[in-house]
């Protein structure tokens, strides 16, 4: 079985997310990268499920020369190969942008499953995954708590508010995992060592023959106008108890039709 997992490196969770007031783009130079740890557990069940039935995984990424760290760790966990989609030209990207060029990358791969967290850790878009199933004609299949192969069948218990869905799909599919579906594992020293001495491919929108009318700032279908603050909230109102607090609470929520 062969596993592509789609692996965000974002900012380290130590820092504080600034937007550019000119690009409205998160800042993601000069910042502590690490990989997502929701990409993390996608790679960890992607590595369960090649221990299990054997085959590789593959980590993509795309982002700039900073996620080497997160690609690198993502290697040192077990990871069998990794790409990294780099290119200047690709800054400014949309979400659909996004897909076309992670799309365009698994397609040079041989796979089975494509495994991606249900919504990356920084913008928490959770649009990605959708798009990519349809640009690569796959059935997503999506918010994961469990993931079990058997043969060229996938069947997942997807998370819902009472419990969870059984489903099911023919492989090649693509599924979104939850955050709860494991516990990553931790870089053993062995791994460590050993991804210092695996290559990370490398390819520009170029080699993906994707031109700027397709991914980019340029080819971005949507536009973010505007960055803000959300509004301060109200103060609350405050119901001094002289006997008679408990009515007057009453009284308040009658007035918000709570009761």
């Amino acid at each position: 079985m062969n596993v592509i997992i789609c692996a965000k490196v974002i900012p380290a969770g130590s820092v504080i997310i600034e937007i550019d007031p000119a690009t409205k783009c998160m800042v993601r130079k000069g910042v502590p990268h690490e990989l997502d740890p929701a990409a993390a557990c996608a790679l960890e069940e992607g590595l369960r499920l090649a221990e299990k039935h054997g085959g590789t995984v593959t980590v993509i990424t795309m982002g700039i020369n900073d996620s080497t760290i997160g690609i690198r760790n993502a290697l040192a966990m077990g990871a069998t190969n990794a790409v990294h989609i780099l290119d200047d030209a690709l800054a400014g990207s949309d979400t659909l942008g996004t897909a076309k060029v992670l799309a365009a990358a698994i397609r040079k791969e041989a796979f089975d499953l494509v495994l991606c967290a249900a919504e990356s850790s920084d913008s928490y878009s959770g649009i990605v995954p959708g798009q990519l199933a349809r640009l690569l004609g796959l059935a997503p299949l999506t918010f994961a708590k469990e993931i079990a192969v058997d043969g060229r069948k996938v069947t997942i218990k997807r998370q819902s508010e009472s419990g969870y869905d059984v489903v099911e799909a023919e492989l090649p599919a693509l599924v979104t995992v939850t955050s709860g579906i494991n516990e990553p594992r931790y870089p053993q020293l062995k791994g460590i060592m050993a991804a210092k001495k695996k290559e990370i491919k490398k390819y520009t929108a170029a080699d993906l023959s994707l031109g700027p009318d397709q991914v980019g700032a340029s080819g971005a279908k949507e536009k973010v106008l505007s960055v803000g603050r959300p509004p301060a909230r109200k103060a609350g109102k405050v119901i001094t108890d002289e006997g008679e607090g408990g009515i007057k609470i009453a009284d308040f929520l009658a007035e918000l039709k709570v009761i």
